[in-house]
C-alpha cells in the first residue's frame, strides 16, 4: 500500500492550510522521499530542520538563507494590504526569522487570462515598494499567464536570499527559555475571514501583515546570542508554531493563556465562528524564544522599538514523563489547563 492510499486519496484544502495536514504531506510526499544525504548542503541546514529557511555555509563564518513560499491569498486586495505586500513582507520575514539580513527577492506571477492591468500593476507596485523601502534588491524572476478559468485570478511564488553570520535554528531551543510575542496575534486571519466570508464585522479588524526588520535586526545586533529559536505565526498561528518547537526538541512549552496578546474584536470574532485565535494567522508578529536570564530586558528592547503589545507568555521545560515530550501547555484563564493541539483541518482557505 502506497502512502497516499494510506493517508489520503485525494488533496485537499486542509493539505495547504499550514496545520497538521500539511506537516503530514510535507513528511511523506518530500522529506521521507529525498534521500538522507541530500537533505541539506554539507554544514548548513535544509529538510533536516524544515525551517522557514535553508541555510548554505559560504565560509567559515558567514550562511547563504535561501526561502520560497507561494502565495494564493483571497481576496486579493484585502483590510490591510494586498498579495504583493503579502509576498514581499513573509519572503522577507522567513529570511530574518533565520537570523539572516535580507539581500535580494526573486517573484514568479501567474495570472489569469483576463486578469485586469490595473489591479496587477497595483500588486506589483506593492511587492516593489515593500523592497524598496527596505532597501532590498529585486534580481529577477518570472511571469506566465493560463487561459481564464484554469487559476482562480493570480498566485505569486517569491524567493528571498539572505546571509547570517550566526543563524537561528530553532532546534537550539532548551528548557528554561522564555518565549515572547511581538505583538497582537491572529489579525491577519481574522481580516482574511471577514473578508471571505463577507459578513458585518469591526472595522478594526485589519491584517497585521509587514515586514519585521525594523524588530528583527536590531534584536540580532544586541541579543543575538540569546535568542534560540524565532518563527512568524504564519499559517496556523501560535498553536502549529510552537507545537513543532515542542515536537523538534521535545520539550514541553507551557504558556499563559492570560498574558497572551489578542484584541478583542479578533478573539470574539474567531469564537463566534468557532475558530481558536492561536490557529489564525500572523503576517507581522515574531515569536521568539530566548534566554530566560536576559528575558524582561528583551522584552523592554522590544517596547522601546515601537512594539508595545509584545509580551512574555510561556517558557519552555524538560518533560518530567515521556507521555508529554513535544506537548504545548495552555494555563487558561480560568485557572485551568489544557493541551494546545496543532490545529487540523481546513480552518481558514486560500491565507497567504
Amino acid at each position: 500500500m502506497t502512502w497516499y492510499t494510506r493517508l489520503w486519496r485525494y488533496i485537499t484544502l486542509a493539505h495547504g492550510s499550514g496545520g497538521r495536514e500539511t506537516g503530514e504531506i510535507v513528511r511523506e510526499l518530500v522529506v521521507k522521499r529525498v534521500p538522507v544525504e541530500l537533505w541539506r548542503v554539507s554544514g548548513g541546514s535544509g529538510l533536516d530542520s524544515l525551517d522557514d529557511s535553508a541555510l548554505i555555509p559560504v565560509s567559515r563564518n558567514l550562511y547563504l538563507a535561501v526561502t520560497i513560499d507561494s502565495y494564493t491569498v483571497k481576496p486579493i486586495f484585502f483590510p490591510g494590504g494586498d498579495i504583493g505586500l503579502l509576498a514581499a513582507s513573509g519572503t522577507i520575514n522567513d529570511l530574518l526569522m533565520a537570523g539572516a539580513k535580507p539581500v535580494a527577492l526573486l517573484d514568479g506571477i501567474v495570472v489569469e487570462e483576463g486578469f485586469p492591468t490595473e489591479d496587477l500593476s497595483r500588486i506589483v507596485d506593492s511587492y516593489i515598494s515593500v523592497a524598496e523601502k527596505e532597501g532590498i534588491a529585486i534580481i529577477g524572476g518570472d511571469f506566465k499567464t493560463m487561459p481564464k478559468g484554469q487559476i482562480d485570478g493570480i498566485v505569486i511564488s517569491s524567493a528571498g536570499i539572505g546571509f547570517a553570520e550566526k543563524p537561528i535554528d530553532d532546534r537550539s531551543i532548551r528548557p528554561g527559555d522564555t518565549i515572547i510575542v511581538s505583538s497582537t496575534l491572529g489579525d491577519h486571519g481574522a481580516a482574511i475571514l471577514a473578508a471571505q466570508q463577507g459578513v458585518g464585522v469591526d472595522t478594526d479588524i485589519k491584517s497585521d501583515v509587514k515586514p519585521l526588520t525594523s524588530l528583527m535586526i536590531p534584536l540580532l545586533e544586541k541579543y543575538r546570542d540569546y535568542i534560540h529559536g524565532a518563527g512568524d505565526p504564519t499559517r496556523g498561528g501560535l498553536a502549529m508554531l510552537v507545537n513543532d518547537w515542542a515536537q523538534k526538541t521535545e520539550t514541553v512549552i507551557v504558556l499563559e493563556e492570560e498574558e497572551i496578546p489578542v484584541k478583542p474584536q479578533v478573539r470574539e470574532y474567531a469564537e463566534m465562528l468557532g475558530i481558536d485565535p492561536l490557529s489564525l494567522a500572523s503576517e507581522g508578529v515574531a515569536v521568539l524564544a530566548v534566554d530566560s536570564s536576559v528575558a524582561e530586558e528583551v522584552l523592554e528592547f522590544i517596547h522601546s522599538l515601537g512594539f508595545r503589545e509584545a509580551s512574555i507568555i510561556g517558557r519552555v521545560y524538560k518533560p518530567k514523563i515521556e507521555h508529554h515530550r513535544g506537548k504545548v501547555v495552555l494555563k487558561t484563564i480560568t485557572g485551568g489547563s489544557r493541551i494546545l493541539e496543532p490545529p487540523s483541518g481546513e480552518l481558514v482557505p486560500r491565507i497567504c
